[in-house]
């Protein structure tokens, strides 16, 4: 079993096949799946992920019974407004020195879910075609596109391009908004908008901007939308924020 998570961690895809039988069942039960032998380096390729690996955090020791091992661990999906995370447990039964079964479980827990959200989750996630692994990998990878591409200074910006832009389908990408973030696509890109401002206008608020040409550069549709959000977010008006930096810095 430490050669098992060893290569996981070293993210060795040759060794991890190499444990397997070449007749290993796997099941893939956040899925819903069972993985074919022979679909097998494909299905654990996408899941070898260095950012993924770095952030399980193992909640038990390892624990054998006999032939059978059972790993308990979670990934906190980063970003995340519902604090949502990734619990997982797999039972590995080893014989011959082989693995020749995975039995692969994970539930997506957040705190905003209740009890009739969790089951229609459930179904939700049969129908994305991503393991728990691939889900982490997903919501980092999604992450990085806003925030290191800027995607939502275009006004324009529309969930077809984003799909286009990150591989993933659209389906995947409001799974991530809806059920990670807890908002919509556009509640995203607006709240990412308000933040460019913001980050702007903290590190340097003097001279005073003007609050039209600051919205439309961050891709802002209308002022009014802009003012929407940013008293939500900050409980004032843009101007009454600004002046408040001002003379703050001045004090």
């Amino acid at each position: 079993m430490m050669n098992y998570y060893q290569a996981w961690w070293q993210r060795d895809i040759d060794w991890l096949l190499s444990l397997f039988s070449p007749q290993v069942e796997y099941n893939d039960f956040f899925q819903g799946c069972r993985i074919a032998p022979d679909e097998l380096r494909d299905y654990l390729y996408a899941c070898l992920s260095k950012s993924t690996e770095e952030t399980l955090h193992y909640i038990d020791r390892l624990r054998v019974d006999e032939d059978t091992a059972t790993l308990q661990y979670q990934t906190p999906l980063s970003g995340s407004d519902n604090r949502a995370v990734i619990c997982c447990c797999e039972v590995v039964t080893v014989r011959d020195g082989l693995i020749i079964r995975v039995n692969e479980y994970a539930s997506l827990l957040s705190q905003r879910k209740t009890p009739q959200e969790d089951a229609r989750q459930r179904v939700t996630i049969q129908r994305l075609g991503l393991s728990a692994r691939q889900l982490s990998i997903m919501t980092n990878d999604i992450q990085q596109y806003f925030s290191q591409q800027r995607p939502y200074l275009n006004p324009e910006l529309d969930m077809t391009q984003v799909a286009s832009s990150t591989g993933y389908t659209r389906n995947q990408i409001s799974f991530f908004l809806n059920q990670v973030m807890g908002c919509t696509f556009y509640q995203y890109l607006n709240r990412l908008r308000l933040r460019h401002i913001l980050t702007q206008w903290d590190s340097d608020p003097s001279p005073l901007p003007r609050i039209e040409d600051a919205s439309k550069a961050a891709g802002f549709h209308s002022l009014s939308t802009f003012y929407r959000c940013f008293r939500e977010e900050t409980g004032m008006s843009p101007k009454s924020y600004l002046q408040q930096k001002i003379s703050g810095r001045n004090f």
